[in-house]
């Protein structure tokens, strides 16, 4: 991933407007290569500028538009679950788009309306029968932008991401209503190829995106699963 690490199930919030590029570059002197690589691209993100035009919290709002303008995820009405929700720009598309919402992260998320946010480890005991309890009945779409906090050691950071794609699949296939979707970030990997395997048996369609606003050198990606067969 290309953001600095921080406690977090996903990324972190836009930069700020591009007017105020020279005093943040001014200030970044300070920073660690890694830290001013990341505000210098922030500032130079033609997303990050848009989302905050738009008053999106974060660029990746544009990665969820892009794929439901494809695929048409979000139907009004939709119930839909948000897993790793903050700063919540995933939960303003779906409430733009009429969805009734529940979201979880690790991070303290400020109030969207429509939707009902739990501040919660999503991977813990008992956490997911708290999502469905919430939403009320089971969900049309899961949504996972979940990430993992990094170690710098890039074996176990890759094991991390796959635990948690791993757990969002799970968590899909126990609950999702019949003919549900599941979008959840993925990246790169072998192991990332036998989940889809596994979905691919429980999906009518599975397939990777990866949309405009992912940076092109990243190697993240987008599962898609979409006509869920449901349970036997």
């Amino acid at each position: 991933m290309n953001d600095p690490p921080k406690r977090r199930m996903v990324r972190p919030p836009g930069g700020g407007p591009a007017r105020a590029a020279p005093e943040r570059l001014k200030s970044s002197k300070t920073r660690t290569p890694s830290s001013r690589a990341w505000l210098e691209r922030q500032i130079a993100d033609p997303f990050t500028a848009e989302a905050r035009a738009r008053g999106y919290r974060s660029r990746a709002a544009f990665k969820l538009i892009e794929i439901d303008e494809r695929f048409h995820l979000i139907r009004r009405g939709a119930r839909v679950i948000d897993l790793g929700c903050a700063p919540g720009g995933w939960l303003q598309v779906a409430a733009e788009r009429g969805a009734v919402m529940v979201g979880v992260d690790l991070l303290e998320t400020a109030p969207v309306t429509g939707a009902t946010i739990l501040r919660a480890d999503f991977t813990e005991e008992g956490c997911a029968e708290r999502l469905i309890a919430c939403l009320g009945a089971a969900p049309d779409l899961i949504l996972s932008d979940m990430a993992p906090n990094t170690t710098g050691h890039q074996r176990t950071d890759h094991l991390r991401i796959v635990a948690l794609i791993e757990a969002a699949a799970t968590f899909a296939l126990d609950t999702l209503k019949p003919g549900g979707t599941l979008l959840a970030k993925a990246f790169q990997g072998g192991e990332t190829a036998e989940i889809a395997t596994r979905l691919k048996i429980a999906f009518a369609e599975v397939r990777h995106l990866k949309p405009k606003a992912s940076r092109a050198e990243s190697s993240e990606l987008y599962l898609l699963a979409k006509g869920f067969r449901g349970r036997s």
